[in-house]
């Protein structure tokens, strides 16, 4: 019998006590995000020194709030989430505004924006057509909040330097109000 003991005092040192077993933690709501995010690339990089190559990750986030702003940012870390987090925090202090007409819909005129080898021409479209782009530019434009633009990208189609094109040419936008302002005339004059 006195192993029975032993047994059961065992057993009961390895439970919990029974007064909070179960209990869960209230639930918190979650802010809603200001900004919605989208991973453009991830590249992997290497570094070779003497003892060896150092494999890193790079990663390509834009932000945007689907209402005019918009921002980009690189993080390069030795884990794929790391450099998502870092690029995601350098993406919101990157954040500017857009020039959009229309409702946000579209872009006011036709762009080109340059960097590097790569060249991305923005055109203005009719109501409907929807947003005509690949890959980076696409995310971009959608992320901004447009909703109907053609586009093209010439020459390189490296994912970093079409994103900072793409973000070159939305800099550039100028509403007819903003024009008419800085030549000091009317915007009736204009058209």
């Amino acid at each position: 019998m006195p192993t029975e003991n032993v047994t059961e005092q065992r057993n009961n040192a390895a439970r919990p006590e029974k007064g909070n077993r179960g209990a869960r933690k209230p639930f918190r709501k979650r802010e809603p995000k200001e900004f919605e995010d989208v991973v453009v690339s991830i590249n992997r990089v290497s570094k070779t020194t003497k003892g060896g190559r150092t494999m890193r990750f790079a990663a390509l986030v834009v932000v945007g709030d689907k209402k005019g702003r918009i921002g980009f940012g690189m993080g390069k870390a030795s884990e794929v989430p790391d450099a998502i987090k870092k690029a995601n925090e350098a993406a919101v202090k990157n954040v500017f505004r857009v020039n959009l007409v229309d409702d946000n819909r579209t872009v006011p005129h036709a762009v080109k924006g340059k960097h590097g080898a790569s060249t991305v021409y923005l055109q203005p479209a009719a109501p409907g057509t929807g947003v005509i782009a690949g890959g980076a530019v696409r995310s971009i434009l959608e992320l901004a909040g447009i909703s109907d633009v053609l586009s093209k990208v010439i020459g390189s189609r490296t994912s970093v330097n079409v994103v900072y094109a793409t973000l070159e040419a939305l800099k550039e936008m100028r509403t007819v109000e903003q024009v008419a302002k800085i030549r000091d005339k009317k915007v009736a004059e204009m058209r």
